[in-house]
Order: C-alpha cells, then sequence, then structure tokens
C-alpha cells in the first residue's frame, strides 16, 4: 500500500471500462485517479476524475503529468499523447513498447528476436508482396491489418493467391501481416507485470474460447500439460525483460499438441481473459497493474478457487431487437457476480462480464455451461 500521508496519483490514457476497473483497484491502495478521454459518457467517470477531452488536449495532458505515474487502457493511443508527456512523467507501458505491440509486424519481428516463438509470417506492405507470400507461410493463412484491428476485426482468412489478393483488396490494401494458419489445441493467455525497479510476478494461465472473433468464455485453471504454464511463464519473462516492460502486459498463445507455445499477440495492458481475477480471491489484474506502475510491492496474481468468465456483448435476436440475458437466473446461479460497464446497447459491443466461482474445476465447468445458456 502507499505510505500513510502519502497519497499517489495515477493518470491513464482511456476512460473505459478497463480504466474503470483500473481506478476501481486503485482506490483501496490509496491512490486517486485521472482519466483523459473524450467520451462525455466514459465509464470510467463514475470512480475517477474525468477529463473530457481529447487524448491530445494540452490543458488534460498537463494535469496528467501532474501524476505520480500514468498508464493506458488501450495501445492505439495518439503519438501526440505520447510525446507531449515524455520527459515530464513516467507512462508506463513506454512509448518505444506501445510502438512495436500497436503493429502487428513489428510486434512479431520484437517477439523472435526476444525468444519467442510465433507463427510463420510475411510482411505485407505492398501489392508486390502478396506474391509467394502464402506458400512461405504454409499454403493457408491469416491476412490481419498491421494496425487498429481487434475482437476480430481487420483480418480474413485465406486458402487461396485469388482469395489473399482479394482479401487485401478488402482490408483497403494498408499494411499487413499474413500468418500461417496454426493447427492448434487451444487459446490460453498469461499476464506479466514488471516494475521499474525489475520486480516481476506473473498472472494465471487462463484458457479462452471466443466466438465471432470476440472473447466468449475465460477459465481457470486452464487445461493443459504439465509444464506448459512455466514455459509460458519463461517466455513471458524473457518478452518483458527484452522489452523492458514497465506495468503489464498479456501474452496470447496457441497451444500445440503436445503443449507446446506459439505467442499469438500481445496486449500492453489488463485484458478481457484477466477479468476473472477479480472474483477468484487474490490479487487481481488490475491491482497488478497498479503496483507495477506506481511501483508498489508486486506478487503473483493467480486465483486461489477456481473461476471463469463470460463477456456480456450486445446480441441481437431475428428481428433486430436487443437480447437481455437472463438476469435473476444469473444471480441465483452460485458463484457468480455481475460486472456491467454503464455502456449503451450495441450490437457486437462489450457490455459487462459475469465472473464464476466454485470450489473445484468440474464444478465450475458444470455450472459454467449453466451461465452461457443465460447470457446470449
Amino acid at each position: 500500500m502507499t505510505t500513510p500521508g502519502r497519497e499517489r496519483t495515477l493518470g491513464i490514457l482511456g476512460g473505459g471500462q478497463l480504466a474503470q476497473m483500473l481506478a476501481l483497484a486503485a482506490i483501496p491502495l490509496g491512490v486517486r485517479v485521472t482519466v483523459l478521454e473524450p467520451d462525455p459518457q466514459a465509464p470510467a467517470r463514475l470512480c475517477a476524475l474525468h477529463l473530457c477531452a481529447p487524448y491530445t488536449d494540452p490543458a488534460g495532458l498537463d494535469e496528467l503529468a501532474a501524476c505520480d505515474a500514468v498508464t493506458l487502457e488501450f495501445e492505439n493511443v495518439p503519438v501526440e499523447a505520447l510525446d507531449a508527456l515524455r520527459g515530464r512523467v513516467p507512462v508506463r507501458p513506454g512509448a518505444d513498447l506501445l510502438a512495436r505491440s500497436k503493429h502487428r509486424a513489428r510486434e512479431k519481428q520484437a517477439l523472435r528476436g526476444a525468444g519467442a516463438v510465433t507463427a510463420p509470417f510475411e510482411v505485407i506492405e505492398s501489392a508486390g508482396d502478396l506474391s509467394g507470400a502464402l506458400g512461405r507461410v504454409g499454403g493457408r493463412g491469416v491476412l490481419k491489418t498491421s494496425e487498429l484491428g481487434y475482437d476480430g476485426k481487420g483480418q480474413a482468412r485465406v486458402n487461396t493467391n485469388a482469395e489473399l489478393r482479394a482479401a487485401w483488396d478488402a482490408l483497403g490494401g494498408v499494411p499487413c501481416v499474413l500468418e500461417g494458419f496454426v493447427a492448434f489445441e487451444r487459446e490460453v493467455s498469461l499476464g506479466v507485470a514488471r516494475s521499474a525497479d525489475g520486480q516481476v510476478a506473473f498472472g494465471p494461465l487462463v484458457e479462452n474460447v471466443h466466438a465471432a472473433g470476440i472473447l466468449r468464455t475465460s477459465v481457470f485453471p486452464a487445461r493443459v500439460p504439465h509444464g506448459t504454464q512455466a514455459a509460458a511463464r519463461a517466455m513471458a519473462r524473457a518478452v518483458a525483460d527484452a522489452w523492458e516492460l514497465e506495468g503489464l502486459m498479456t501474452l496470447e498463445f496457441f497451444v500445440l499438441p503436445g503443449g507446446d507455445l506459439i505467442v499469438n499477440e500481445v496486449a500492453p495492458r489488463v485484458h478481457n481473459s484477466g477479468h476473472l481475477t477479480q472474483d477468484g480471491g487474490g490479487l487481481s489484474q488490475f491491482e497488478a497493474q497498479v503496483r507495477a506502475v506506481l511501483g508498489l510491492p508486486l506478487t503473483d496474481w493467480a486465483p486461489l478457487l477456481p473461476c471463469a468468465m463470460v463477456n456480456v456483448v450486445g446480441a441481437a435476436g431475428p428481428d433486430g431487437q436487443p437480447l437481455t440475458p437472463d438476469w435473476a437466473a444469473t444471480d441465483a446461479l452460485s458463484g457468480t457476480r455481475v460486472h456491467l460497464y454503464h455502456k449503451d446497447w450495441r450490437p457486437g459491443r462489450k457490455l459487462g462480464h459475469v465472473n464464476l466461482v466454485a470450489p473445484d474445476p468440474d464444478t465450475l465447468r458444470g455450472r459454467l455451461a449453466v451461465l452461457e445458456s443465460l447470457i446470449p
């Protein structure tokens, strides 16, 4: 915790649900939070000082610069905002790490440079780069825009050269990465936090299932062979040290038959798959990021009990009308806790999540099946 009488302040670029949950985790530590976010209905306005202004607003950036440190809730922060804060306040993670993680080609090259394993990939920056690229990644792949894609957006599966050309045209002919298709058994993720003085701590290895490109469920513990978690930690630490991480980042992995790991993507922040740490006992990923950014003592944040999360995403029926979760039945299901983001409904928009805790993995997965039936 902070020293009595010494109140700390944390600035956050972005005021969405991640900033909201970071602020809620900061309050018990004696930390006041200020967010810079142009949306007047930003979720974080409910629990932090909300500077309702563009990310590049000089007055808003001046207020963030007066904080002890600044962190972020999304990676696509305008470069101008980071430049304005440079040398005035510690920004964690820093601009160099963000430049890697927000650009898929640079990210994959930097992952390999740190010794991490990735799928085969080709950088596509012009029409001339398309020739032979699919063959070099194994004949099947996924074309992804180098920047701005998330939750399944900005990408397309391709199996022929003609499909590759059409996909690149459909994505606007912007710089892309062509990743070779990976026959994986499951997807997992792991958070790693590192402070400026080199303290390192890890989150749990979490098993993830996606639907329509958006995370649907996360479960701890993950069903992986013995030794897979240790391998994930070793790879995460290698990347964190090589990239000189200050703050928290999350690595998403593909688990291959036999348990070997391939890094799929990196998020330089708390991650949707880590939300279950809020209710599994012990430290949450949000408190871990606050601690890492402000240089407070760090410890691992694996849950003490089996736990899971189901995302609440805006869904519509055949008539286009919103579908609503069965909240009464959700509340009645043992071990559930609802987290809503106070956001207006929109198809495909993340509106909240429900965490679920159980005494053992079998009971957890049985209750999870019920919970999924209650949330469209």
